[in-house]
């Protein structure tokens, strides 16, 4: 008898808050779902539902009082909730990998990109450093790549600055790279290109990718599965043609309703779901 294969990233039961014992409150609440090798899961929701806190409690990046209060993260066979602070800091930027959705604050100003980014490998001598941030700058389509690593972050454009970010969580060969909203900032035209830089880059390194939005339009261009996150929770959770063309909850569906359609009028006034809840039970009864 076979046995099923592993994923590459599993999340189990996951609740992350505030672990004070007099101020329990919890912002993450059993969130759960895995990702597969060469896999794209998309996580969405509008803003404040705890996608940016998902991908922090990933990372290892939560800052007191927030804290992971029970489950399980798995990289492969490691529950990177029981390993050491020494060897997160050993997977971060290794093994996991993540590009944040302001390339502007994510550099030093007042440094090179070069330097910023022959910081982040930890293997190699000077030149085979240089050598490997020349070429992974070529690869995620910079022009010039010896200029741009001579480059300080304020010279770049917004595109080209989350160019350089991904290419910085590209050194050293990530098993799974998180993008958190990597195109809110950027114009349509430029975020059509980060788009496909990410869907050609993932396919080309066989990695997983979990990609994090508010845009159910942006995910369908790159999704295998979806997650949907409503207030800390996991509200729907699956195939992501299945779920685009057959939502079963009533927030996934506000969601495809927000999406920009030629020819189809959004509302005169953008309701988040709780206000669109309320202004249906009003109507009704009346």
């Amino acid at each position: 008898m076979s046995s099923i294969p592993q994923p590459l990233f599993e999340i189990s039961g996951l609740h992350t808050g505030i672990t004070k014992p007099e101020n329990g409150r919890c912002l993450l609440q059993d969130v759960s779902f895995h990702i597969d090798q060469g896999e794209t899961v998309a996580v969405v929701g509008e803003s404040g539902c705890g996608k940016s806190t998902l991908a922090l409690s990933i990372m290892g990046l939560l800052e007191a009082p927030l804290g992971i209060q029970s489950g399980r993260i798995r990289l492969q066979d490691r529950d990177l909730l029981q390993i050491s602070k020494k060897e997160m800091k050993r997977v971060r930027g290794t093994e996991i990998a993540i590009v944040f959705q302001d390339p502007m604050s994510a550099f030093h100003p007042m440094i090179p990109l070069g330097a910023q980014l022959m910081e982040c490998l930890k293997t190699g001598d000077r030149r085979v450093r240089i050598s490997r941030c020349l070429d992974m700058l070529d690869r995620v389509g910079l022009p010039d790549p010896g200029k741009q690593m001579k480059s300080y972050s304020f010279e770049l454009s917004g595109g080209m600055l989350q160019r350089v970010m991904i290419a910085m969580a590209l050194l050293n060969g990530p098993k799974l790279l998180i993008a958190d909203e990597p195109t809110t900032a950027l114009d349509v035209t430029v975020q059509a290109s980060i788009l496909r830089l990410l869907k050609d880059i993932q396919q080309e390194f066989g990695m997983g990718m979990l990609f994090i939005s508010h845009d159910l339009g942006v995910v369908s261009e790159l999704a295998d599965r979806i997650v949907v996150m409503r207030q800390g929770q996991v509200v729907e959770y699956g195939e992501a043609s299945c779920l685009l063309d057959n939502p079963t909850h009533p927030y996934t569906r506000h969601l495809l309703e927000m999406v920009p359609v030629l020819g189809r009028s959004l509302p005169a006034k953008v309701l988040t779901y709780d206000q669109h809840v309320l202004q249906t039970e009003v109507v009704e009864a009346i």
